[in-house]
Protein backbone atom coordinates (compact mmCIF):
# COMPACT_ATOMS: atom_id res chain seq x y z
CA UNK A 1 0.00 0.00 0.00
CA UNK A 2 0.97 2.95 -0.74
CA UNK A 3 1.36 6.01 2.21
CA UNK A 4 1.37 8.80 -0.27
CA UNK A 5 -2.05 7.56 -1.21
CA UNK A 6 -3.20 8.07 1.90
CA UNK A 7 -2.02 10.89 2.96
CA UNK A 8 -2.84 12.44 -0.01
CA UNK A 9 -6.20 11.47 0.12
CA UNK A 10 -6.83 12.11 3.90
CA UNK A 11 -5.63 15.75 3.62
CA UNK A 12 -7.60 16.35 0.44
CA UNK A 13 -10.58 14.82 2.44
CA UNK A 14 -9.99 16.93 5.79
CA UNK A 15 -10.27 20.16 3.36
CA UNK A 16 -13.42 18.93 1.53
CA UNK A 17 -12.57 20.67 -1.39
CA UNK A 18 -8.34 21.78 -1.78
CA UNK A 19 -5.42 22.77 -4.16
CA UNK A 20 -2.54 21.18 -4.68
CA UNK A 21 -0.32 23.72 -2.58
CA UNK A 22 -2.68 23.29 0.32
CA UNK A 23 -1.95 19.27 0.49
CA UNK A 24 1.77 19.83 -0.09
CA UNK A 25 2.19 22.76 2.91
CA UNK A 26 -0.40 20.33 5.01
CA UNK A 27 2.10 17.67 4.64
CA UNK A 28 4.82 19.28 4.72
CA UNK A 29 3.79 21.18 8.33
CA UNK A 30 3.06 17.43 10.00
CA UNK A 31 6.93 16.44 8.51
CA UNK A 32 5.72 14.05 5.74
CA UNK A 33 8.53 14.83 3.82
CA UNK A 34 10.55 13.79 6.84
CA UNK A 35 9.29 10.19 7.59
CA UNK A 36 7.80 9.30 4.11
CA UNK A 37 8.27 9.30 0.16
CA UNK A 38 6.21 12.21 -0.04
CA UNK A 39 7.36 15.29 -2.27
CA UNK A 40 5.99 18.13 -3.67
CA UNK A 41 6.34 16.19 -7.40
CA UNK A 42 4.97 13.07 -6.13
CA UNK A 43 1.70 14.93 -4.33
CA UNK A 44 0.76 16.84 -7.43
CA UNK A 45 1.34 13.36 -9.84
CA UNK A 46 -0.65 11.33 -6.97
CA UNK A 47 -3.82 14.38 -7.85
CA UNK A 48 -3.51 13.83 -11.01
CA UNK A 49 -3.65 10.34 -11.47
CA UNK A 50 -6.49 9.86 -8.60
CA UNK A 51 -8.21 12.54 -10.33
CA UNK A 52 -8.11 10.34 -13.88
CA UNK A 53 -9.15 7.13 -11.30
CA UNK A 54 -12.36 8.71 -10.35
CA UNK A 55 -11.19 8.77 -6.60
CA UNK A 56 -10.92 12.56 -6.75
CA UNK A 57 -12.98 15.27 -8.97
CA UNK A 58 -10.45 17.93 -10.33
CA UNK A 59 -12.07 21.68 -10.60
CA UNK A 60 -10.82 24.03 -12.98
CA UNK A 61 -10.46 27.94 -11.13
CA UNK A 62 -10.24 30.79 -12.88
CA UNK A 63 -7.17 32.55 -11.96
CA UNK A 64 -7.19 35.43 -8.89
CA UNK A 65 -7.96 39.58 -9.71
CA UNK A 66 -4.71 39.86 -8.35
CA UNK A 67 -2.74 37.77 -11.50
CA UNK A 68 -1.49 34.08 -11.83
CA UNK A 69 -2.30 31.01 -13.49
CA UNK A 70 -5.52 29.17 -12.83
CA UNK A 71 -5.29 26.44 -10.76
CA UNK A 72 -6.64 22.77 -10.06
CA UNK A 73 -8.70 22.28 -6.88
CA UNK A 74 -9.87 18.53 -5.92
CA UNK A 75 -12.58 16.83 -4.07
CA UNK A 76 -13.39 13.43 -3.16
CA UNK A 77 -15.62 11.67 -4.61
CA UNK A 78 -17.16 8.45 -2.86
CA UNK A 79 -14.72 6.09 -4.31
CA UNK A 80 -11.61 8.30 -2.79
CA UNK A 81 -13.27 8.12 0.43
CA UNK A 82 -13.92 3.95 0.17
CA UNK A 83 -10.30 4.08 -1.00
CA UNK A 84 -9.35 6.25 2.33
CA UNK A 85 -10.78 4.04 4.00
CA UNK A 86 -9.65 1.32 3.17
CA UNK A 87 -6.39 2.23 3.11
CA UNK A 88 -6.38 3.44 6.38
CA UNK A 89 -7.87 0.34 7.72
CA UNK A 90 -5.21 -1.77 6.23
CA UNK A 91 -2.39 0.75 7.58
CA UNK A 92 -3.82 0.24 11.53
CA UNK A 93 -4.66 -3.70 11.51
CA UNK A 94 -1.13 -4.65 9.40
CA UNK A 95 2.07 -5.19 11.15
CA UNK A 96 4.09 -5.84 7.81
CA UNK A 97 3.75 -2.69 6.67
CA UNK A 98 6.23 0.06 6.61
CA UNK A 99 6.45 2.27 9.25
CA UNK A 100 5.69 5.35 6.76
CA UNK A 101 2.46 3.69 6.12
CA UNK A 102 1.68 2.77 9.80
CA UNK A 103 2.44 6.46 10.89
CA UNK A 104 0.29 7.91 8.01
CA UNK A 105 -2.25 5.61 9.61
CA UNK A 106 -1.55 6.87 12.88
CA UNK A 107 -2.10 10.54 12.12
CA UNK A 108 -5.33 10.02 10.52
CA UNK A 109 -6.40 7.76 13.19
CA UNK A 110 -9.40 10.06 14.50
CA UNK A 111 -11.19 9.61 11.17
CA UNK A 112 -12.81 6.15 12.56
CA UNK A 113 -15.13 5.15 14.82
CA UNK A 114 -13.69 4.68 18.57
CA UNK A 115 -14.53 0.99 18.62
CA UNK A 116 -13.12 0.19 14.89
CA UNK A 117 -9.97 2.05 16.00
CA UNK A 118 -9.53 -0.09 18.88
CA UNK A 119 -10.63 -3.21 16.95
CA UNK A 120 -8.20 -2.40 14.24
CA UNK A 121 -5.34 -2.09 16.72
CA UNK A 122 -6.29 -5.24 18.46
CA UNK A 123 -5.70 -7.03 15.25
CA UNK A 124 -2.45 -5.16 14.77
CA UNK A 125 -1.33 -6.46 18.02
CA UNK A 126 -2.24 -10.27 17.42
CA UNK A 127 -0.32 -10.09 14.40
CA UNK A 128 2.41 -8.99 16.29
CA UNK A 129 2.40 -11.91 18.79
CA UNK A 130 2.13 -14.24 16.17
CA UNK A 131 5.17 -12.96 13.94
CA UNK A 132 6.83 -13.05 17.56
CA UNK A 133 5.95 -16.38 18.11
CA UNK A 134 7.24 -17.58 14.51
CA UNK A 135 10.51 -15.77 14.82
CA UNK A 136 11.39 -18.11 18.23
CA UNK A 137 10.02 -21.13 16.38
CA UNK A 138 12.97 -20.50 14.26
CA UNK A 139 15.20 -18.76 16.64
CA UNK A 140 16.24 -21.81 18.79
CA UNK A 141 19.82 -22.48 18.76
CA UNK A 142 20.07 -26.31 19.41
CA UNK A 143 23.48 -27.33 21.83
CA UNK A 144 26.43 -26.27 20.01
CA UNK A 145 24.85 -24.29 17.70
CA UNK A 146 26.28 -20.59 16.77
CA UNK A 147 24.69 -18.40 14.42
CA UNK A 148 27.38 -15.86 15.13
CA UNK A 149 26.20 -12.34 14.20
CA UNK A 150 23.45 -13.34 12.07
CA UNK A 151 21.68 -13.63 15.44
CA UNK A 152 21.62 -10.35 15.44
CA UNK A 153 19.02 -10.46 12.72
CA UNK A 154 16.41 -12.62 15.02
CA UNK A 155 17.16 -10.14 17.74
CA UNK A 156 16.58 -7.27 15.85
CA UNK A 157 13.48 -8.90 14.66
CA UNK A 158 12.03 -9.96 18.43
CA UNK A 159 12.81 -6.53 19.51
CA UNK A 160 11.00 -5.10 16.93
CA UNK A 161 8.04 -7.36 17.16
CA UNK A 162 8.12 -6.53 21.28
CA UNK A 163 8.31 -2.90 21.35
CA UNK A 164 5.95 -2.29 18.32
CA UNK A 165 3.27 -4.68 20.78
CA UNK A 166 4.10 -2.51 23.52
CA UNK A 167 3.44 0.50 21.51
CA UNK A 168 0.04 -1.09 20.33
CA UNK A 169 -0.82 -2.16 23.49
CA UNK A 170 -0.37 1.33 25.02
CA UNK A 171 -2.18 3.02 22.39
CA UNK A 172 -4.96 0.89 22.66
CA UNK A 173 -5.19 1.83 26.25
CA UNK A 174 -5.42 5.04 25.56
CA UNK A 175 -8.07 4.67 23.17
CA UNK A 176 -10.30 2.87 25.47
CA UNK A 177 -9.47 5.42 28.17
CA UNK A 178 -11.11 7.90 26.00
CA UNK A 179 -8.19 9.47 24.82
CA UNK A 180 -8.91 11.64 21.76
CA UNK A 181 -12.57 12.97 19.52
CA UNK A 182 -12.89 10.13 17.08
CA UNK A 183 -15.00 10.13 14.31
CA UNK A 184 -18.42 9.31 15.86
CA UNK A 185 -18.19 11.81 18.90
CA UNK A 186 -17.55 15.45 17.12
CA UNK A 187 -15.05 16.72 15.27
CA UNK A 188 -11.40 15.08 15.63
CA UNK A 189 -10.03 17.67 14.23
CA UNK A 190 -11.02 20.56 16.26
CA UNK A 191 -8.61 22.58 17.95
CA UNK A 192 -5.94 19.68 16.42
CA UNK A 193 -2.64 22.14 14.91
CA UNK A 194 -2.86 21.03 11.13
CA UNK A 195 -1.17 23.47 9.45
CA UNK A 196 -1.92 27.57 8.45
CA UNK A 197 -4.40 28.13 5.82
CA UNK A 198 -2.09 28.50 2.34
CA UNK A 199 -3.10 31.57 0.11
CA UNK A 200 -3.69 30.39 -3.98
CA UNK A 201 -0.20 29.45 -5.09
CA UNK A 202 1.37 28.90 -8.69
CA UNK A 203 1.26 24.75 -8.78
CA UNK A 204 3.02 22.51 -11.84
CA UNK A 205 0.09 21.83 -14.28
Amino acid sequence: MSSTRLLVLGAVRRHGRTHGYQVRADLEYWGAHEWSNVKPGSIYHALKQMAKQGLLIAHEVAPSTAGGPPRTEYEMTDAGDAEYFRLLRGALRRHDEKIDLLTAGVGFLVDLPRAEAVALLKERLEAMEEWRAEVLRHYSPQDGEDFGHIGEIMRLWLHTAEAGAEWTRALIGRLEGGAYVMADEGDPWAGVATSPETPASPEPR
